[in-house]
């Protein structure tokens, strides 16, 4: 069976939703011929698209599998063999007005009528979806990201004079203000992982009492990424929106412990392998960090939890998932 991935042309600010499916590939199996179709230009414009689209038509197989930010390529596609990945709504949520009816027509609504199964996330993301597209998310199926073998447990004696937590993301959503100001005054330093380095120091160096306290390391990926985990004390993924919420499973694969948002998807995800905070108060995230810097036992029981949490989404589980899906499909023919 022939299965065509379509995705986005890489560029180095955005390879996650890329990365992912790498590795559910690896685990497909013998029976799945896959090939990968990145679309040639950047999805700025309408010209660059139209020649996005009109290059995905030229692929020919049993499946074709939109994996993500690129919804729009399923104008392009047969119905009856295409599957649509969904990871968020968040452009939805920020934009008002005809940039957001133009958005969630090209999208959302007509891409999901052009494909025969929708897939999303998380349990969050299809209730987004239901919030938008009405009826339309009845045919959502949710299949959850996976975790790397990359990331596996790596056990790291706990530095309690002067801890290092881990911070991935700098959007806005990404809450790094309050996280910053939550750490003020405690004996923690901080790395984060995204953006650039400068503007982190210039805006760390306000809150957290020395220059070294907050350290940037820009975008990383791979072995870098990976080193990044296996290095620090603890992770906060105190976001304040996500589609999912990956970087808990990579603290928990890597056997650290986490900091996380009390809402979905971060609860979904995260299982009871987290310490959950109210991400909108500096209060809850400095009184979950005292926790995990002074409560050994704490420690040891989140990272517990959290290795038993990630065998769900390993990849070879979630492979199988969509391995199933694309049966169905082959047979439906």
């Amino acid at each position: 069976m022939k299965v065509v991935y379509h995705q986005r042309k890489r560029l180095a600010s955005h390879f996650s939703i890329e990365r992912l499916f790498s590795d559910v590939r690896c685990y497909l199996g013998s029976e799945f011929d896959v090939a990968i179709c990145s679309a040639p230009q950047e999805s700025r414009g309408i010209v660059p698209r139209i020649r996005n689209i009109l290059h995905a038509t030229k692929q020919e197989a049993d499946v074709h599998h939109i994996v993500g930010d690129s919804h729009y390529l399923a104008f392009g596609l047969p119905r009856e063999k295409t599957i649509l990945t969904i990871h968020d709504c968040g452009a939805l949520n920020r934009l008002s007005g005809w940039k957001r009816a133009v958005l969630k027509y090209f999208w959302f609504t007509g891409p999901m009528k052009r494909a025969v199964v929708v897939t999303a996330i998380s349990e969050a993301t299809k209730a987004e979806l239901r919030h938008w597209v009405g009826s339309l998310a009845n045919k959502v199926k949710v299949i959850p990201n996976c975790v790397g073998a990359e990331f596996d447990y790596v056990p790291k004696v706990f530095n309690e004079a002067a801890p290092v937590a881990l911070q991935i993301g700098v959007k806005k959503n990404k809450n790094l203000d309050r996280v910053v100001a939550a750490l003020r005054g405690t004996e923690c330093g901080l790395e984060v992982v995204g953006g650039e380095t400068k503007g982190l120091r210039d805006q760390g160096t306000k809150r957290l009492k020395d220059e070294e306290a907050i350290r940037g390391l820009g975008r990383l990926e791979g072995g870098e990424l990976v080193e990044a985990y296996r290095r620090c004390d603890f992770v906060i993924f105190a976001s304040l929106y996500e589609g999912f919420g990956l970087p808990i499973l990579e603290a928990q694969a890597t056997g650290r412990p986490v900091i996380t948002s009390r809402i979905s998807p971060m609860t979904e995800v995260a299982g009871e392998g987290a310490l959950f905070v109210d991400p909108f108060s500096v209060e809850s995230i400095r009184a979950a960090v005292l926790r995990i810097i002074h409560e050994p036992t704490l420690r040891e029981n989140l990272v517990r939890k959290g290795l038993e949490n990630i065998k769900r989404f390993r990849p070879v589980a979630v492979a199988e998932m969509y391995a199933a899906l694309y049966r169905r499909l082959k047979c439906a023919e």
